[in-house]
């Protein structure tokens, strides 16, 4: 965004230090990887070092003090870059932020310090086959034994499961929702990858948990508070997804307009008819009102009102899942044929931006949530 309504001049410094980041990465770098079985380990690696990902981790464990605003903005221009890293959703963003503000003192000190300098990465772990949306009917459990934890149950559609540390569960304990910090390489955990038509190097796994032994340092904040601190990282989840989407949507964008300014037909570019130029410059408009929403919601996250914080973060990433799905649809219009040709780099978007419809919340359930808390409308299921 422009001027100086929404953003600092040191936001728009970061941004343009990672867009330069990401220039020298990119589309091809990361579909490369991606058809490669391969995972942008020198791209995460160096956002880590030069502070990037670390931007919202407090000060005192190495990071850079900011908000999730900060940590969007990365998000998005690698997105835009052409270099969309999922795990940026899911690991400083979810994860790190509930460790920063839930965690023991001995929590923080092992696991916040990683975050900011990028050399630790921890899965999420919610979604489940038979629940769905509904957090309500989890059946992964955990229980006391001791002074351990155990862990039996299972996940469906977990991000990033093959190259992280540890995993950042939600299961059900002895008076509900707990956070259990679980590490890969714990007996009784194993994990297998979901076949998906999405060209990306980071993958989706089932999870499995038979029994699976943990610390009693294993779960994150009160056991009494569960529920509430998941949605405390939920907020965040959103946000990071809604630049997700609109990095994305903008580099869709950038290729489209670009293209519908030098293609020409019969001696004119393509461009001047608004049989074109009219639905871009609805996208455009689609996808600044996303952003700009996005933005709202990181503001009162980072003021500490959670509640609004919530209503703005769904209505951003209902905004900008619609947004991103409008503007790689006509971006592959505007090329024709092309659009579909591996050089232009668009028809690999088309799923990745389709799923921004569906995850991390559906659009559905956003409406749901509008209709019930904004519109106050009486609850439809």
């Amino acid at each position: 965004m422009t001027g100086n309504f929404t953003e600092t001049d040191e936001r728009k410094a970061l941004r343009s230090a990672v867009a330069d980041l990401g220039a020298r990465y990119g589309h091809e770098y990361f579909v490369a990887k991606a058809r490669a079985g391969e995972k942008t380990d020198e791209l995460w690696a160096e956002a880590g070092k030069l502070g990037y990902l670390g931007v919202a981790v407090p000060e005192e464990f190495g990071g850079g003090g900011g908000g999730i605003g900060d940590l969007a903005a990365v998000c998005e221009e690698l997105a835009r870059a052409g270099s969309p890293m999922l795990l940026m959703v899911v690991s400083p963003a979810i994860c790190a932020t509930v460790i920063a503000r839930f965690g023991t003192e001995e929590q923080k000190q092992r696991w916040l310090p990683g975050f900011a300098e990028g050399t630790t990465k921890m899965a999420f772990a919610i979604t489940e086959p038979d629940a769905g949306s509904n957090s309500h009917k989890l059946t992964t459990k955990v229980r006391r034994d001791g002074d351990e934890w155990v862990l039996s149950g299972g996940k469906y559609y977990i991000s990033g499961v093959d190259e992280v540390q540890a995993v950042l569960v939600v299961a059900i304990g002895p008076t509900g929702p707990v956070l259990m910090i679980v590490p890969t390489d714990a007996p009784g955990l194993t994990f297998r990858p979901i076949e998906m038509e999405i060209v990306s190097p980071e993958k989706q796994f089932t999870m499995f948990f038979d029994d699976v032994r943990l610390p009693s340092d294993a779960l994150v904040g009160s056991a009494d508070a569960g529920l509430a601190q998941l949605f405390a990282g939920l907020n965040p989840e959103r946000i990071m997804a809604a630049s997700f989407a609109t990095g994305m949507a903008l580099r869709a964008l950038d290729k489209a307009a670009e293209y519908a300014r030098t293609r020409s037909v019969w001696g004119t570019p393509i461009g001047a008819h608004q049989g074109l130029s009219h639905p871009l410059a609805h996208c455009a408009i689609q996808v600044e009102l996303a952003r700009l929403m996005t933005q709202k919601a990181a503001a009162l996250y980072d003021s500490g009102q959670d509640r609004a914080a919530g209503e703005s973060a769904n209505m951003a990433k209902y905004a900008a899942g619609e947004a991103v799905a409008s503007a790689v649809d006509l971006a592959i219009q505007v090329h024709g044929g092309n659009g579909l040709a591996t050089e232009y780099g668009l028809a690999q978007l088309l799923t990745a931006s389709r799923i921004s419809r569906i995850a991390p919340v559906s659009r559905e359930m956003i409406l749901n949530y509008v209709a019930q808390h904004t519109l106050n409308l009486p609850r439809s299921y």
